[in-house]
């Protein structure tokens, strides 16, 4: 874990500064999370970054947790809220693993682009069932790098990720296909209400879950 602290907070900067590659598709998926949230929800969002999608949604719920591996993401996420003005968001600096997380204390659970990130998937879905309180929802969006037909770019980069690892250049990325990943959702004890691909390609997977 050490390592992958050290990777997110080196890039951290970079990363705050960074633009949306595919705005329609994100601006989509945005407005399909909000309409899940009422005012009164308590939300957590895993893997929050530099917390750019939480102080979007922050406002339609009562209280929103953003929480990252990284202290330095936490810390530019933070100084955002403070700057923006938005009162109801707090961040921590946390792993999916994080006790103080479990007693299903939110009505909803938010992974966006981090399911893909984590070496131990199968045990962090289970910690991620034990946050959301019975029949509140999980919502996540995970890049699918083992789907059919991946252009030869994407395809090249695959090939590329574990010699960048080596070097401190890329963190964990798992290959999942739709089907590995829905059905981790899914054993996980998660019913899955909704889906979709936005982008296509690559595909990335967007499914909101409830908790059985």
């Amino acid at each position: 874990m050490a390592q992958a602290t050290a990777f997110w907070d080196g890039i951290a900067e970079r990363y705050a500064k960074s633009p949306i590659k595919d705005v329609e598709a994100y601006e989509y998926t945005l407005e399909r999370t909000r309409s899940y949230l009422s005012a009164n929800d308590q939300v957590l969002e895993l893997g929050a970054g530099t917390g750019s999608t939480a102080l979007l949604l922050a406002p339609n719920v009562a209280r929103y947790v953003a929480s990252d591996l990284s202290p330095k993401m936490t810390e530019i996420g933070q100084t955002k809220a403070t700057d923006q003005g938005v009162t109801n968001v707090e961040f921590i600096a946390a792993d999916v693993s994080d006790p103080q997380f479990a007693g299903a204390p939110f009505d909803t659970v938010l992974a966006l682009n981090l399911l893909h990130l984590l070496p131990n998937l199968t045990q962090d879905l289970k910690h991620i069932h034990q946050m959301v309180k019975p029949g509140g929802l999980f919502i996540s969006k995970s890049v699918c790098l083992n789907a059919k037909g991946l252009p030869l770019r994407l395809r090249f980069m695959k090939l590329a990720i574990p010699l960048m690892q080596i070097l401190g250049k890329a963190p964990f990325v798992r290959s999942l296909t739709i089907e590995e990943l829905e059905r981790e959702v899914t054993e996980a004890g998660f019913d899955i209400i909704e889906t979709g691909s936005y982008p296509a390609v690559p595909p990335s997977r967007y499914l909101v879950a409830r908790r059985v």
